[in-house]
Formats: C-alpha cells, sequence, structure tokens
C-alpha cells in the first residue's frame, strides 16, 4: 500500500478549504492547505462578500441620512463621502474576520499551512516553491476569479474588478458597470448611494438573470427610482481610455451611444481558477465551467481528487462552499458516500429591496415542466415594514399540485434573513400548517411568511362550504352587517 505525506491535502485557503481543513485536522487526519495568496480567507474575506456587505451598510446609512426628512426628521446637510474612509473601515472589518482565518489559528486545529502557488506533478503529488507534497486524497478548492469579456479594446482600457473596488483612493464622480448580475447590481447600487453617478451595462433582458423577471424587474424600478442608468439588451461593441475617462460605446434599441464614466467596472461573471494547475498532465477533466465532478464532488476521472467551492462550477456562493466542504470531509474522512444536494440552497443579492430565494423560481418550474401554482403577499400589507418606511416587495410561493413548497422568493427589506424561515421548512419537509399555526411576534417582518400562506389556507377555511355546514350544524346566523343570503334570520 502505497504512503503519503498526508492523508488529505487541499488547494485554496476560501470557504471551502478553510471548512475542508478545519474539519479533517480536528477529526485526525493529517491535513495540508496550501494557499496562493499570503493571507487565508479567499475571495469572500479579502474581495468579495464581507467587504461588498460593509460598502453596502456605509451606502445605506448614507442614503437614509439623506433620506432624513422621509421619517420626519429635518433635512440633514451633508459632506461629500471621502472613499478613504470607506475603504479604511472596510479593511477594519476585513482584519478582525481575518484573525479567524489566520494560520496560527489552523496549526493549533492540527493543519499544517503553506502559502504559495502550487501545482500537481501527479495525481497525490503537488508542488509548490520547489517541495512536493504528497497526499492521499486531494481537495481543489481554488476559487473564481473575474471573468473578463472579449470586447474590442478592453485590454488597452483601465478597468476595475472586485478585487480593485474597495481599495479605491477615491470616489469615482461617474461609474460605468459592464454586467447586470449581483455582484454588478450590488456596488451600482452602493456607489450611487455614496454619489457616484453609475450606468449600467446589461446583455440581456433583465438584471439579475437567473431570478423571475418580474421579481427582477421591482429592482430595476428601485434602482432607477434612486437615479441609476441601466440599459437592457445592450451590446458592447468597444472601450476606450480618453486618459481621465473612460468610453465604451455599446448598441441598444437599435441605436448606438458612446457612454463615458471616470472609471469602468466589469462585473460580467466568473472563471475558475483551474489554468495553473496543471490539471491536463495529470488527466483531471474540467472545462471553462469548472471540474466535472460526480454527486459525492469526486474528479469523475481522479476520484481521489475532489473540487469544493467555485471551482464546481454550479452556486458560486460562500455558504454552498461550505456546505460543500462538508460533503467532501464526509466522503475523504469518514468514507461515508455522501452527494451533495442543492434542493434547498438559498441565495440572495443585497441590494435594497434584497432579493433571496430558495427551491425552484418559475423559470426552472417550467422548465422542469412542472404543475404549480403562485402565492403572493405584499410588504405594503405587513405593519412592520410599514413603520420602517419600507413599502416595496413581495413574497412569492411557489406551490405543487399537492400544495407542497417547491420554492420562495422574497423581495423586500432583510430578505435574506427572513428566507432562513423556509430554509428549515422546506428542509425539514415540514406542513405548511406548521407555519400558519406558529405564531410570530408583532410586529415583525416575519409576518409576512405566514401571511402568505394564510393566503392559501383563508380559501379553504372560510370558504361556502364551510360556512354552510357551520350553520347547519351550529346554527350560525350570517353575517351581522351589509347584505348577504346568510344574514337572514
Amino acid at each position: 500500500m502505497a504512503t503519503y505525506d498526508f492523508d488529505i491535502g487541499i488547494l485554496g485557503g476560501g470557504s471551502a478549504g478553510l471548512t475542508i481543513a478545519a474539519g479533517s485536522a480536528m477529526l485526525g487526519a493529517k491535513t495540508l492547505l496550501i494557499e496562493k495568496e499570503a493571507k487565508l480567507g479567499g475571495d469572500c474575506l479579502h474581495y468579495g462578500c464581507v467587504p461588498s456587505k460593509t460598502l453596502i451598510k456605509t451606502a445605506h446609512v448614507y442614503h437614509l441620512m439623506r433620506q432624513a426628512q422621509n421619517f420626519g426628521l429635518p433635512a440633514a446637510q451633508l459632506a461629500p463621502v471621502d472613499y478613504k474612509e470607506v475603504a479604511k473601515r472596510i479593511q477594519s472589518v476585513i482584519a478582525v474576520i481575518q484573525k479567524h482565518d489566520s494560520a496560527e489559528r489552523f496549526c493549533k486545529l492540527g493543519a499544517r499551512v503553506e502559502f504559495g502557488a502550487a501545482c500537481f506533478v501527479d495525481s497525490h503529488v503537488a508542488r509548490i516553491d520547489g517541495q512536493t507534497y504528497s497526499a492521499k486524497n486531494w481537495v481543489i478548492a481554488t476559487g473564481s476569479s473575474p471573468a473578463i469579456p472579449p470586447v474590442e479594446g478592453l485590454s488597452d482600457t483601465p478597468y476595475l474588478t472586485n478585487r480593485d473596488i474597495f481599495a479605491l483612493d477615491h470616489l469615482p464622480e461617474s461609474l460605468i458597470v459592464l454586467g447586470g448580475g449581483p455582484i454588478g447590481i450590488e456596488m451600482a447600487q452602493a456607489f450611487s448611494r455614496l454619489g457616484s453617478r453609475v450606468t449600467v451595462i446589461q446583455r440581456g433582458d433583465q438584471i439579475l438573470s437567473k431570478e423571475d423577471k418580474d421579481m427582477a424587474d421591482l429592482v430595476l424600478q428601485a434602482l432607477r427610482r434612486e437615479g441609476l442608468t441601466v440599459h437592457l439588451n445592450a451590446e458592447i461593441l468597444r472601450t476606450r481610455d480618453l486618459g481621465r475617462r473612460r468610453e465604451v460605446v455599446i448598441t441598444t434599441g437599435g441605436q448606438e451611444l458612446a457612454l463615458q464614466g471616470e472609471m469602468l467596472l466589469v462585473a460580467a461573471g466568473r472563471t475558475p481558477n483551474l489554468t495553473d494547475l496543471k490539471l491536463d498532465a495529470i488527466g483531471v477533466d474540467y472545462d471553462r465551467r469548472g471540474l466535472k465532478l460526480d454527486a459525492r464532488l469526486r474528479s469523475v476521472t481522479q476520484p481521489h481528487i475532489y473540487g469544493a467551492g467555485d471551482v464546481t462550477g454550479k452556486y458560486l456562493f460562500t455558504h454552498a462552499a461550505g456546505y460543500e466542504g462538508g460533503i467532501v470531509i464526509r466522503n475523504a474522512i469518514f468514507h461515508l458516500p455522501a452527494k451533495a444536494d442543492y434542493t434547498n440552497l438559498p441565495w440572495c443579492t443585497y441590494t435594497d429591496p434584497e432579493l433571496a430565494s430558495i427551491g425552484l423560481n418559475e423559470k426552472a418550474a417550467q422548465a422542469a415542466g412542472l404543475t404549480y401554482s403562485v402565492w403572493t403577499e405584499p410588504f405594503r400589507n405587513n405593519d412592520r415594514s410599514l413603520a420602517e418606511g419600507e413599502e416595496v416587495g413581495l413574497i412569492k410561493l411557489l406551490l405543487d399540485k399537492k400544495e407542497r413548497p417547491l420554492g420562495a422568493q422574497i423581495l423586500g427589506p432583510h430578505a435574506g434573513e427572513l428566507v432562513s424561515e423556509w430554509v428549515a421548512i422546506m428542509s425539514s419537509k415540514a406542513k405548511l400548517s406548521t407555519m400558519a399555526s406558529a405564531v410570530h411576534p408583532y410586529p415583525t417582518l416575519g409576518e409576512i411568511n405566514k401571511r402568505v400562506i394564510g393566503n392559501l389556507f383563508a380559501g379553504k377555511v372560510y370558504s361556502d362550504t364551510v360556512k354552510k355546514g357551520l350553520k347547519l350544524f351550529f346554527n350560525l346566523r350570517g353575517r351581522a352587517c351589509g347584505s348577504d343570503e346568510d344574514s337572514h334570520v
């Protein structure tokens, strides 16, 4: 039997890699973690979730201050935003979390951490800075990078990505965003609220293309009300560097437009970090989307090599990476035949209002050929939402023929928190009557989850059939006000 330096080796110190390294080491496996960058934490900590949500909060506070009169307060006289101070706060938040993701902590857990660019020598051996390490099992969790579209002139035009946007030395007077996905839309709204004039260019006929169009269009309306310019069905012809400005030429609606902005942000999707690992040499199959994996997250060609996180090409979320890390541990360490199941995986776009989803939306249900019904409840009927000045949005619940939840989408304040109740309901396969009979505190936004189910049951409980039965058995006399045949004595 072959012997190896480590029981498990992990390439990538992001969410998936850290989950696997911590779990494996604490379970007694001799664990090696290799990270290309100088610090652990991955894209999420340094260039993604953490800095973006910190920025979004800062922009939200500034936006509220500018809207003080809407809450019965005197209009505020605000100074322009000093982005250096914003960037300083972002880095301070990252620094606090970084302590939890330090090499020292993982060493205490029992995992060895090495920094540098690694590549495979053979299917069990990786090289880093001339040193080779062997492992019985390997995990590729190297994450993803911004995808750069093949646009004429873009390679000669200075542009930003999510790796640059949080460390600018000043707030751009104007910003052009290429891409209407979650990253592009979140950053577009945040910079607009801080004071930049923002233009978004989207190739399709809606922003947030994976979402149902009716829900995405409500987000679009909110952005436009705040002053953002969004071009849909736009083809980018070319870009040009004008010195202190960037030019993007597009066609939309049969017209050619030349747009100019101080800065250009490219947010046109992601590409997996696989090209430098020399996977072809060891027979690991992959394509432009990611690794070719089976349901247990094993390479279809080298089953002792696993993939987790963005390299799977499935759900590019930090919580998905953490979940996949757990699946790898169950397979590689416990040797249990665990399979990844994304049926009840939630996600959220942190615009204002937020848009959160779990399960199937209408696009997915129609693609699957399913019969379903739709039940909705608007936030304008929620007392807490009205009290907080939040009237935009709704919850949309999809039920199958047996009135079991297929999925839920929530567009509104704190939607990312509200969807967690549906995570519990759908993951446990609980009956809708469980939530309908549960008592929610008043006034809370969470009541909207119960209210949408109440709409379903109200049609049954308060039906003519029920009323006639109650009248027959208990001699109820009907309406006390207005006209109705049941009101006659």
